[in-house]
């Protein structure tokens, strides 16, 4: 059986850090340049190389989004791009366009290069002429089944690497390419701004009746016609694993730090119980619920994923309310408020390698050794007794439903 590599999203140095420690193999970021998440925070020319630093510190690779269909004006500043990345150390550069997968070739010698699912690749004539031309992986079409996936592994060469995503938001254009965004808002989603149009709700308005709303339904459950689900693989990895994926991405350079680490954790935990023949533990399945999302799915890989049209809201049930910074071996937490509770309140704490676990806390106190019955200000320092030690980077977080109406 192939071990899946787990992927994970870096939107900026902290959520590099949550995915590096909660488990992950790799990690995809974009520099400010060339990528295709605008708003993700990314990394400038001198964040780079720490973010590849740390990743390898801890031996996971960095795999850096190339992945825009570069204009003139920007294919010249490139080459310089490249060579910077390839001096960063950066182990593979996702990209899209042929262009720049050439220049990568000859300005970053050093970088595996990766075709990003932006080129939809969904068969192995495909895949194939990819990898002649030196590619070491073809990120699949989403759009791709696992039947069509186990194809192409078996008609490419061995050396090839196929990868895959396994979790997160989905688009409703062919290979996320959509130019609805650009021709509505002018933020060009092929440039990494999409306004997201597709979750908006919409509504028919008659050319002599302006103001006068009539309400577009594709059929009796709702309005949002436009609307996709999220993916969930967690329960079906074992057969991405048959099928030959050899690596599954996570989706989310642009969500929060929370997210990469609950979902790598899980993902970790669940490829390694199959990968060693163990029995899975179900409370990994149930972390993916504790993250912000939208209804799930399998993708395409078993089928057409069908659509949710009652609304476009996330569902988000959970909410981080400390983070640990360091812990002694007898338990005593110094932790960083991010959301106000009391003492009393029931919390679950989440942590690298850490089975979540429930806790009643009971004893605070501030800095100086004051007794704190309720931690108020964002990022305040105080110390908190746990029932056991747990290492740094954990969260603490509790169940409050946060969803929109």
């Amino acid at each position: 059986m192939r071990k899946l590599e787990l992927l994970s999203p870096a939107g900026d140095m902290e959520r590099l850090k949550m995915a590096v420690l909660y488990g992950a193999d790799a990690v995809y970021l974009a520099g400010t340049d060339f990528g295709m998440r605008a708003f993700a925070g990314n990394f400038t020319p001198e964040e780079l190389p720490q973010a590849v630093k740390f990743a390898h510190d801890h031996g996971v690779k960095a795999h850096v989004t190339v992945n825009i269909m570069p204009r003139n004006d920007e294919v010249a500043n490139l080459p310089a791009y490249l060579e910077q990345l390839d001096d960063a150390g950066v182990d593979a550069l996702i990209v899209a366009d042929l262009g720049a997968f050439m220049l990568a070739g000859k300005y970053a010698p050093h970088c595996q290069r990766h075709i990003s699912t932006q080129q939809s690749v969904a068969n192995y004539e495909c895949a194939q002429s990819w990898f002649d031309l030196g590619a070491k992986r073809v990120v699949l079409a989403r759009e791709c089944s696992l039947r069509e996936i186990a194809e192409i592994r078996q008609k490419v060469s061995p050396q090839l690497e196929i990868e895959t995503f396994g979790h997160g938001a989905m688009c409703v254009s062919y290979s996320g390419r959509c130019l609805l965004s650009n021709y509505m808002t002018g933020r060009d989603s092929n440039r990494g701004a999409c306004a997201q149009p597709c979750r908006y709700s919409y509504a028919l308005m008659e050319e002599k009746r302006p103001g006068e709303y009539f309400p577009v339904y594709e059929d009796e459950k709702g309005t949002y016609i436009l609307n996709s689900r999220d993916m969930c693989t967690i329960d079906h990895l074992k057969d991405l694993m048959d099928a030959g994926i050899d690596c599954i991405k996570i989706e989310g350079r642009a969500k929060s730090a929370y997210y990469a680490a609950i979902v790598t954790g899980a993902y970790r935990h669940v490829i390694d119980d199959i990968y060693a023949g163990r029995p899975v533990d179900r409370v990994w399945r149930d972390e993916v619920e504790h993250v912000s999302h939208r209804i799930y799915s399998t993708g395409f890989y078993y089928g057409e994923p069908g659509q949710y049209t009652e609304n476009s809201r996330y569902i988000r049930q959970w909410q981080i309310v400390a983070r640990v910074e360091s812990c002694d071996e007898k338990g005593l937490a110094l932790c960083s408020l991010n959301n106000k509770f009391r003492a009393g309140d029931p919390l679950e704490v989440v942590g690298p390698d850490l089975r979540p676990f429930e806790v009643i806390p009971k004893a605070m106190t501030d800095m100086d050794g004051a007794p704190l019955e309720e931690p108020r200000t964002p990022q305040m320092k105080f110390y908190l007794r746990l029932p056991k030690p747990v290492p740094a980077f954990s969260m603490l977080r509790r169940s409050v439903d946060l969803s929109a109406k």
